[in-house]
């Protein structure tokens, strides 16, 4: 399956003075592939060794950190040949090596010239236990479930992606239907490869959601097995709590829906853990439309999206079909449609993402991000209904903004408003940051 984090491996391997790679992302969002996929793609041979409960490379860093008996071993356990430049070096599931990452710094300043590429499940939490992390040693890349384009692609639609990429709203209006049919189904299956894989194998939405059903189960032995031991309950409270979160009409997260009488210094640490294993996406709230909108960041109010619609809606235990179809209750599908955009953003890197809402006040937006040196408010329709008092209250405030609205109507350019359709929100947001 294609994934455009793919172009920015090719510029990695090109780049000068480039390190050793850190690929990070959430457990099963296809890290593993993609590094394979690419040492096939772009180098001579791939030297892989799969580190986690690995007793051949068990040792392979403890002696020392001379990296002409590390290349020899690495050689000798895959019978690859390693050559500068012409083999790229993957060591999956590097957190469970002892001083892996830290053999990182050792590549990088001794040999240089080896391409070395490293991932591993919850390796962005990982980082920061046991071995000392090798700052400036390293070039990363952040990794993220498949997007609605890369769910199409997957679905052999290129041309409807090239369509969307290429802002030609003319033409994706005359495919209207089958853009809608696409996001809702991508709404069910979500991003995660396997799931994606299996729906575009298969076309059975029951064997979709057993895969969800089974990557949430190895969440949940995760978080048994990495997280602290005295956090362990409180990740789950939290974890378990988001559709529940996301069911509320303004979806700001409340600790009391987590548990009776719950505080925030309760859950803070249950709530970073969540973000560093990339299971969550944190959006915290601004309260005043400025640039920078950091400045302006009010982290005790905050919401919290999962981070793929699909598992979302295996969480909730929504049935497919009031996914899959439009005619049936809509009633809880803002939250889902409101979970999509916000994994759509945050698959574009350097997207500054936020809410805005006012104390006092019922005036919220759902989102509000900054690109090209501006600020642009956004509400979310889950539908056609275009009613966007928030939005219009704002603009009407801010005269120099320009506002984005998300629904499943055609694009359109209306005063001061753009209207676009939520399956080209991602395409449409990208080439606005560019």
């Amino acid at each position: 399956m294609e994934r455009f984090i793919m172009d920015d491996l090719v510029r990695w391997k090109n780049r000068n003075g480039r390190k050793p790679l850190i690929l990070l992302g959430a457990r099963q969002v296809g890290k593993t592939y993609i590094l394979k996929e690419f040492g096939r793609r772009e180098y001579e041979n791939v030297a892989y060794i799969n580190c986690d409960n690995n007793a051949l490379v068990r040792d392979l860093f403890t002696p020392d950190y001379n990296i002409e008996r590390i290349l020899l071993t690495i050689g000798a356990i895959t019978g690859v040949n390693i050559l500068p430049g012409k083999t790229l070096i993957i060591m999956d599931e590097v957190q469970e090596l002892k001083r892996g990452l830290v053999s990182l710094k050792y590549f990088c300043e001794d040999a240089p010239e080896y391409h070395v590429a490293v991932a591993g499940s919850l390796l962005g939490l990982t980082l920061h236990e046991g071995d000392s992390y090798p700052v400036g040693k390293v070039n990363t890349l952040n990794m993220y479930p498949m997007t609605f384009d890369e769910f199409l692609l997957a679905r052999n639609k290129k041309q409807m992606v090239d369509l969307l990429q290429a802002q030609r709203w003319d033409f994706v209006k005359g495919l209207r239907t089958l853009y809608i049919q696409y996001l809702r189904e991508y709404y069910f299956v979500g991003g995660m490869p396997e799931a994606v894989d299996k729906f575009v194998q298969t076309n059975d939405a029951n064997l979709v959601r057993e895969v969800q059903n089974e990557i949430l189960a190895a969440y949940e032995k995760d978080i048994s097995k990495h997280a602290p031991a005295e956090q362990v309950m409180r990740i789950g409270q939290v974890w378990h709590s988001i559709p529940s979160q996301l069911a509320k009409e303004n979806r700001k997260f409340i600790y009391g829906v987590v548990k009776k009488g719950a505080r925030a210094k309760d859950y803070e640490l249950a709530i970073q853990w969540l973000q560093d294993a990339g299971l969550v996406y944190k959006v915290n709230r601004v309260t005043t439309l400025a640039m920078p909108l950091k400045i302006h960041e009010d982290m005790s109010a905050f919401k919290l999206f999962m981070l793929d619609s699909g598992l979302l809606g295996a969480m909730s235990q929504t049935p497919p079909v009031m996914l899959l179809l439009s005619d049936i209750d809509n009633s809880g599908k803002g939250n889902f449609t409101e979970n999509f955009v916000c994994s759509q953003m945050k698959s574009l890197t350097d997207l500054p993402v936020f809410y805005y809402s006012k104390d006092n006040s019922q005036l919220e937006l759902d989102f509000v991000v900054q690109a090209s040196a501006a600020i642009f408010p956004i509400e979310v329709k889950a539908e056609e209904n275009l009613q966007a008092k928030s939005l219009k209250t704002t603009l009407s405030e801010h005269q120099d903004m320009r506002g984005l609205r998300f629904s499943m109507s055609d694009y359109r350019e209306e005063k001061r408003m753009t209207n676009v359709p939520l399956y080209g929100a991602r395409s449409f947001l990208n080439a606005l940051k560019q």
